[in-house]
């Protein structure tokens, strides 16, 4: 087993010696690994586009939604311009924090100027979630609102979750997948 992982590493590092000689070669790999980056690009600038949302996929990291979502479920999200109900699961962040929130609209407050101010709690949460709200906030805005779950991958975030646990792995990951497409004839 590991001879054969020996020798598959072997077969790369031979591959990429003969494209680094065959510079024409080289070069028609580099733009193929560009393509493909730019192309989940341009899907993500797409779905960005189509959803309203400036992240129309996130991951549940957290397990304050149980047992609705569990930690590592994928959430689309969809943000157009229809009001938000109770019950809904929304994702919001909060000021001065890098990561969203994946919680439950509790309470919706419609002010007659038809701003909206709303209420949010995790479903496994004993409390709603002012204390997670900014200093003197006791309510989110529309605005806060990345956009609301209108479907779920069941655990396939929990790749996402090892990568951010272990970020050398990332980085390994990231390199081993460049030097396939590098080296890939087809």
């Amino acid at each position: 087993h590991v001879f054969a992982k020996m020798e598959m590493v072997e077969k790369q590092v031979y591959e990429l010696k003969k494209l680094w000689k065959n510079k024409r070669q080289f070069l028609f790999q580099a733009l193929n690994l560009a393509m493909i980056v730019f192309s989940a690009l341009m899907i993500w600038k797409g779905l960005m586009f189509l959803t309203k949302s400036e992240s129309p996929v996130v991951v549940v990291l957290s397990g304050s939604m149980e047992p609705a979502f569990q930690r590592g479920d994928i959430l689309f999200l969809n943000n157009q311009d229809d009001p938000i109900r109770v019950g809904e699961v929304v994702v919001f962040k909060i000021k001065d924090r890098d990561i969203p929130i994946v919680h439950r609209v509790l309470k919706v407050h419609e002010k007659a100027s038809g701003l909206v101010d709303l209420l949010t709690k995790g479903d496994n949460n004993r409390v709603d979630d002012r204390g997670l709200y900014a200093p003197g906030q006791q309510f989110i805005n529309r605005e806060d609102i990345l956009g609301r779950a209108v479907g779920t991958l069941r655990y396939v975030g929990m790749v996402t979750i090892i990568l951010n646990d272990y970020p050398a792995l990332k980085y390994v990951l990231v390199a081993v997948m460049g030097l396939f497409v590098l080296t890939n004839k087809e």
